[in-house]
């Protein structure tokens, strides 16, 4: 210890030299360093965005995302696949290895869900894409009740706390993504719809009654 002290003592001056010029290197890099709000980043992961008309969240999962899990997990390197159905979209998360070469995978997979395309309802579409740093939100609120269904709070997430958000300064896109839609079911009255009735010459003709129906879940009551 005293050996040291004794030669950092005789050598100061040339120990402060080299400490400067790390600190003058180390200045001078970092103005040339590249910076990014989002730097260039490849992540193990693939999402693959199906759309299907206008089925039900409980149709899309049998009929849609589940034969394209089946043939994603078959792609070699898959470690886990996730997935989310709503009504008439779903989307399916397909995460690697770290390492693992994404522009191959993504081929892979794009090629797995086209085998299985012709197995899908007729007009279903997809789009295959890698993961960025921009499709993290930034972000996120969860909405939960004991006393409100989840039709009740997505209208919530949807015409009130959706605009209030959207409005904030500096905010690019806010969406909504869970709940329930409501749905209603019309029983068309046959008899009810085509009356019968007689004309002075003693023919008959039928006269079509159509009925137009419109509903808006954020004005109807509940009960």
């Amino acid at each position: 210890m005293n050996n040291f002290s004794y030669w950092a003592q005789a050598h100061r001056r040339s120990i402060l030299f080299f400490v400067l010029i790390l600190a003058l290197t180390g200045a001078v890099i970092s103005f040339k360093l590249p910076v990014a709000l989002f730097p260039n980043i490849d992540f193990p992961r693939v999402v693959v965005s199906l759309d299907a008309g206008d089925r039900a969240a409980e149709l899309m999962e049998l009929q849609v995302t589940r034969p394209v899990e089946e043939a994603v997990r078959a792609v070699l390197g898959v470690n886990s696949v996730r997935s989310t159905s709503s009504r008439g979209s779903a989307e399916i998360s397909v995460n690697f290895g770290w390492g693992a070469d994404m522009v191959s995978s993504l081929l892979q997979v794009e090629a797995a869900v086209s085998r299985v395309l012709p197995k899908l309802p007729a007009g279903a579409t997809f789009r295959v894409k890698r993961m960025d740093p921009t499709v993290f939100p930034v972000l996120a609120y969860s909405l939960t009740s004991d006393r409100h269904s989840l039709v009740e709070l997505r209208d919530t997430a949807q015409y009130k706390l959706l605009p209030l958000l959207s409005s904030v300064n500096g905010v690019s896109r806010v969406q909504v993504i869970g709940g329930k839609l409501e749905e209603y079911r019309a029983t068309v009255d046959r008899i009810a719809q085509r009356r019968q009735w007689h004309s002075p010459s003693g023919g008959s003709r039928y006269r079509a009654t159509r009925y137009r129906a419109a509903m808006d879940t954020r004005n109807s009551g509940r009960s």
